[in-house]
């Protein structure tokens, strides 16, 4: 696993983590400070990984009701692949980007 981050003014304000394999790379976390919000950190981050997958698939999860990291998936290229009801009541959705 690999993390990158995203400082503002010298301040770590996200970061995302990333395990890239032969055929795939995996993000297993974004985050972004709270007061960073709305600034285009997340989607720097993400940018950032797409460029270094290098035409391997990538594969990312987000909760089903978490509408604004979908839309920054989904505007990024990412299509959405199912989702899953990993606890009672508790969905998730899977996206990929293709090369």
């Amino acid at each position: 696993m690999s993390w990158l981050g995203a400082h503002v003014a010298g301040l770590l304000a996200g970061a995302i983590a990333v395990a890239y394999h032969p055929v795939t790379v995996d993000i297993d976390r974004l985050v972004v400070d709270p007061s960073a919000h709305r600034q285009g950190i997340g989607r720097a981050l993400v940018q950032d990984v797409v460029r270094r997958a290098e035409g391997r698939m990538i594969e990312v999860s987000t909760g089903r009701d978490n509408a604004p990291a979908r839309r920054l998936y989904e505007s990024l290229g990412f299509r959405t692949t199912r989702d899953v009801e990993v606890l009672a009541g508790l969905w998730v959705t899977r996206y990929a980007h293709c090369p």
